[in-house]
């Protein structure tokens, strides 16, 4: 009797970047609800109960379903008060609000205003997919973002390790330079200082064996 009521109240909500169908779904259990909670006892008739209850289950779909990320519920409804005051404040100044105008206008603190800043982002996050220029095939968001370079990770070991490699034994020393910075196999090695391939390993593990212990007693 009463679904078309729940399709009607979806249809105010579409276009709002989620389904349709999932819209109507939420207004359907509203419908649900109503149903199981109504008391005719009360006097108020059934349409003036489900209506309300039917949109607020619609709000609150979109509220807990639809963010691309989760965001504690404090935030989500800051959020909801972010977008109008940002919208009267652009109307009346021409502009959008700074940090600190955000801040006075929701009544909380600047670090507050960037995390409903942050989190009003976050509702409908930009694809790292997204185009940048308006060629075909061109450079997308992603492309734009650097990535970790895990080579600074070893600047500190590598300064630290310079002067231990001096402290080594002339031989030793040219032989981890020849195999780790001159690419050399053990035997090429092995030929070039006219010894056993076998005695060009053992130097290299005993070599490296004492740079360890002496990085980690820096530590």
């Amino acid at each position: 009797m009463h679904t078309s009521l729940a399709r009607h109240i979806a249809g105010r909500y579409a276009r709002r970047g989620e389904a349709l169908e999932d819209i109507e779904q939420a207004a359907m259990l509203g419908l649900v609800k109503a149903i199981n909670r109504y008391d005719p006892e009360v006097g108020q008739r059934f349409l003036s109960y489900a209506a309300p209850t039917m949109t607020g289950e619609v709000k609150r779909h979109f509220r807990d379903r639809t963010w691309s990320m989760r965001m504690p519920r404090p935030l989500q409804e800051l959020r909801l008060l972010l977008r109008n005051a940002r919208q009267d404040f652009l109307r009346e100044h021409g502009r959008p609000p700074t940090v600190p105008e955000v801040a006075e206008l929701l009544g909380v603190t600047e670090d507050e205003a960037v995390e409903v800043i942050g989190a009003s982002d976050a509702y409908r996050p930009v694809s790292l997919d997204s185009p940048v220029t308006d060629e075909d095939g061109g450079a997308t968001l992603g492309d734009l973002i650097g990535d970790d370079d895990h080579e600074l990770e070893l600047i500190v070991d590598r300064n630290a390790l310079r002067p231990m490699l001096e402290q080594l034994p002339e031989r030793e020393r040219a032989i981890l330079i020849h195999r780790f910075f001159g690419n050399k196999t053990q035997t090429e090695i092995a030929e070039l200082l006219g010894i056993s391939q076998m005695h060009v390993s053992r130097l290299i593990t005993r070599s490296l064996a004492a740079l360890k212990r002496r990085l980690l007693e820096e530590e």
